[in-house]
């Protein structure tokens, strides 16, 4: 059994974002690279635990990106998935959140022999949380959302919990599943130093469009818009700090303060 685990390049959550003319760009005044998006991260230590825990033979790591984003794969590599494999084509350049679900999918297809496939719950940049969703349902696979923890895989069932708005909720059905995990699910590893060695070193294989076989991406295809992006205006009115001793007397201030305005 294979399990792929799909990540993507982001930029640091230190970066500073700006929007000109509908183009979002973004730069980090501390000098730090984009880096594997920190959502998938627990979702790259779940595909390693896959494999040393639960039987899988390989835990490869999958990225739809610009050419840049085999440095967020090799940050895979390090902490321990056995492969890596990039899908970056300019035909895939403006893709919606679909576009990228059919990449993925059809990617995952040709990588063979997958039973799992495991995300982070969403982007820190799109934000959306549509890929996993999509993806599933391109693949025609069973989504398990917003899992915080993988109870057991017997054969071809596997058994999660799920985080939910009112508690937690225990769900087992059949595989092959596509599975987006929050963060309570473990605590992801540091990359050790062979590891990081090992994987600076490594060749990581670049599948194109017409690779894996995929049409209706890019931004022809897409059916979002986004050519209204802008900055949120600034706030008015006046901004007041409130201080105080103790927590406890800053919320004491607060609350009195909403009583005043009428706001509860």
């Amino acid at each position: 059994m294979k399990v792929v685990v799909c990540v993507k390049q982001t930029p640091s959550t230190t970066a500073v974002f700006s929007v000109k003319d509908g183009t979002v760009s973004w730069e980090d005044p501390g000098g730090k690279p984009n880096v594997v998006n920190p959502w998938d991260e627990y979702a790259v230590e779940e595909a390693i635990k896959f494999k040393e825990d639960r039987g899988a033979t390989d835990a490869i790591a999958l990225c739809v990106g610009d050419p840049s984003s085999d440095e967020a794969l090799k940050t895979c590599l390090a902490m321990g998935c056995t492969e890596a494999v990039l899908v970056s084509d300019p035909a895939l350049a403006g893709s919606d959140t679909l576009g990228t679900a059919r990449t993925l999918a059809a990617a995952i297809g040709k990588i063979g022999d997958v039973q799992v496939a495991l995300f982070g719950k969403q982007a820190i940049d799109g934000d959306s949380g549509h890929v996993p969703v999509q993806t599933a349902r391109v693949l025609g696979w069973t989504p398990l959302t917003y899992v915080s923890a993988v109870r057991s895989l017997d054969g071809d069932t596997i058994t999660v919990e799920r985080l939910t708005d009112d508690g937690k909720e225990t769900v087992t059905t059949k595989l092959p599943v596509v599975i987006s995990v929050v963060k309570e699910i473990n605590e992801p590893r540091y990359p050790s130093f062979m590891g990081i060695r090992k994987a600076s070193k490594a060749v990581i294989p670049t599948w194109s469009a017409a690779d894996v076989g995929v049409n209706e991406v890019g931004a022809a295809a897409a059916k979002s818009d986004w050519s209204s992006v802008y900055s949120p205006p600034p706030r008015e009115g006046e901004v007041e700090i409130i201080t105080a001793d103790s927590v406890e007397e800053q919320v004491r201030i607060l609350v009195n303060k909403l009583f005043e305005e009428k706001v509860i």
